[in-house]
Formats: structure tokens, C-alpha cells, sequence
């Protein structure tokens, strides 16, 4: 008797976290601001929430190559004072909409946002968890594919989590990029020293030059390289003024004190 109540007890609490699961994901309403962005033939959408009233910064906003796939709007319409447009993005982690009025170039309404349970069914799959509506919502926007998702784990980029997807996708880590670096005698980097590198704009070229100088920099070394700006160009020259035995170490301490000014 005891061992049945213990079963419908296991049934019922996988009902209500399948129910609970189900809700979560139920669409996603907000206000929604559609305007041109400041780079050339791209859309930039902002929303807010129903407690964001007139705040500048409450909200998201997001500007990025998938905007260009918006269907029922076009940069021309954002000069048609007072139409009415329904702006739609069919992505692969739900379907997104921004339905209102022209207004001062830019179009003013509601939102919804549909989020796609095959789509988290595929990503589970894959061993990516933790998905909520509006992590969806921003898949979907910035596109996140479950592709190229897996492209990376097939290319053996360690360190990648449903979370680190996004930054991956904004600083648009490849798994070219990733190798690149592991032809130059590295070992491959994980997830999260691609982003930093991505963010400093550390270029395999680059750090092909600077070995060629007879330096071997770290990973981390290389995203030094970049924020101080320790170009061949600088190495060389730093060179050519006498300053000898010069480490990567060095060549910062040189760019933190202005020794080269």
C-alpha cells in the first residue's frame, strides 16, 4: 500500500513539474520600439514590461544580423507616419512579433514572443538546461541555433553552457576561429577564454606575427597583448630604441608606464 502511494506520489509531482515546466514557457508579452539602427540597413529593437513605464534603460535592446530577417517591415516604413505594422521573426527558438504604429521613425507596440518546445527539446538533447521564456526570446533575436550549437561541440570547445551560448553568439565565436589557435601550437581554448579573446579582438594574424618575433604568449597573455596594444609594429620598434630582453611583461609594463611616449 505504502509503496503505491509512494508511486502516485512520484507521478503526481512529475505532473506538476511538467505543468510547472509547460507555464514557464507560456508566450511573452512586452512593449516593443522598433527602430533603424546606427549601422547601415539594420533594425534595432528595444523592449520593456508593463513596470517599465517611461525609464530610458529599463528593458533589452538588441541589434543584430537576424534583425534583417524580419518579415512585414522594412527600414522605408519607419517613414510612414502613423501605419500600422505587425513586424514577425520566425526563429528556430520561437516566433516573435512586434505589432503597433509608426510613430517619429519608429514603430510603438506590444510584443509577444512564442517559444518554441521542440527547439528546447533539441538543446536538451544536446545537454544545454535551464531554459526560461525570455532566454528563449533572446535566442531568438541574437540567433542561436541549435546547429551552431553544435557545431562548437563538435569542434571540442570545452565550457560551454546555456548561459555562455549567448556571448558566444554576440562576439560571433566560430569554430574556425577556435582553431586557428590550436594550428598555431595552442591548445584549444574553452569557452570562455574564446569570449575574452573574441571581446579584445584577438586576431590569429596577429598572433601569427608576433611568434614569428620569437614570442610565445599564453592564452591570456594574448588578451593582454590586445588591451595594451602590443602590435609587431610596437614590438619592433621598442626593439629598434634598445630596450632589450623584452618579454610580453615587459611590453605592458612599457605601454601601463608610457615608457614609449
Amino acid at each position: 500500500m505504502r509503496k503505491n502511494r509512494s508511486y502516485l506520489a512520484l507521478a503526481m509531482l512529475g505532473c506538476l513539474c511538467a505543468t510547472l515546466y509547460a507555464t514557464a514557457l507560456e508566450p511573452l508579452r512586452s512593449t516593443c520600439r522598433i527602430t533603424a539602427s546606427e549601422n547601415v540597413n539594420r533594425f534595432s529593437i528595444r523592449l520593456g514590461s508593463d513596470d517599465c513605464g517611461d525609464q530610458d534603460r529599463c528593458g533589452s535592446s538588441f541589434t543584430s544580423d537576424t534583425l534583417s530577417q524580419l518579415t512585414g517591415i522594412t527600414l522605408a516604413d519607419l517613414d510612414r507616419e502613423g501605419a500600422h505594422l505587425t513586424a514577425t521573426l520566425n526563429a528556430e527558438a520561437g516566433t516573435f512579433t512586434c505589432e503597433g504604429t509608426v510613430h517619429n521613425t519608429a514603430l510603438d507596440g506590444e510584443s509577444v514572443f512564442t517559444p518554441s518546445k521542440e527547439f528546447v527539446s533539441k538543446m536538451e538533447q544536446m545537454g544545454f538546461s535551464g531554459f526560461d521564456v525570455e532566454k528563449l526570446r533572446t535566442f531568438a533575436l541574437l540567433d542561436v541555433e541549435s546547429g551552431w550549437a553544435h557545431s562548437l561541440q563538435q569542434a571540442g570547445i570545452q565550457g560551454i553552457t546555456t548561459e555562455n551560448l549567448i556571448a558566444l553568439r554576440i562576439f560571433k565565436v566560430t569554430p574556425e576561429y577556435a582553431h586557428s589557435f590550436a594550428e598555431l601550437g595552442y591548445d584549444l581554448p574553452n569557452a570562455e577564454q574564446l569570449i575574452s579573446m573574441r571581446v579584445q579582438g584577438v586576431d590569429p594574424e596577429e598572433v601569427r606575427q608576433i611568434r614569428a618575433l620569437g614570442y610565445k604568449p599564453t592564452l591570456e597573455e594574448l588578451v593582454q597583448i590586445r588591451i595594451f596594444k602590443i602590435t609587431p609594429d610596437f614590438i619592433q620598434r621598442m626593439q629598434a630604441r634598445g630596450f632589450k630582453n623584452l618579454t610580453i611583461a615587459k611590453l605592458v609594463q612599457i605601454r601601463i608606464f608610457k615608457l614609449a611616449d
